[in-house]
């Protein structure tokens, strides 16, 4: 069974499960709500995982900022609209009208391998597991 800990949904609306990040096996990431020590330097140096107006507004999530959706975080989408096919402030939308829990059960419908049944990552076309192409 999958399991996705509300922990691993990134202030952004990324499911760091799906993460290239979090599923490499040379020191993955543990998700961006876990501590910076256990992660490569690009995942420390997140700049929305950083956000200062995030920080300010002491929010979970960026539509808890006044300035949702801000200009980073609309390129963050536009780039993985347009390479990946998800979008953060779609998941972010989610969260917000739907709840956490809503969203995480969604996510693990949509993002399951229909070959093998193991959790898909969005970065790679094909599933980790089984080579599936399901992008």
């Amino acid at each position: 069974m999958i399991t996705i800990s509300p922990k691993l949904i990134a202030p952004c609306g990324m499911n760091c499960r799906l993460c290239h990040a979090f599923t490499r096996e040379r020191k993955p990431c543990p998700g961006c709500r876990v501590d910076d020590c256990l992660k490569s330097k690009s995942c420390t140096e997140c700049k929305i995982k950083n956000c200062e107006k995030l920080a300010d507004c002491k929010a979970k999530y960026c539509f808890g900022c006044d300035s949702f959706p801000c200009d980073r975080l609309k390129h963050l989408d536009k780039r993985y609209r347009a390479k990946y096919g998800m979008s953060m402030i779609d998941n972010l939308e989610s969260i917000r009208k739907l709840g956490l829990k809503h969203f995480i059960r969604a996510e693990k419908e949509r993002w399951v391998c229909p070959k093998c049944g193991k959790m898909l990552c969005v970065h790679k076309p094909q599933c980790l597991y089984c080579q599936h192409t399901w992008h």
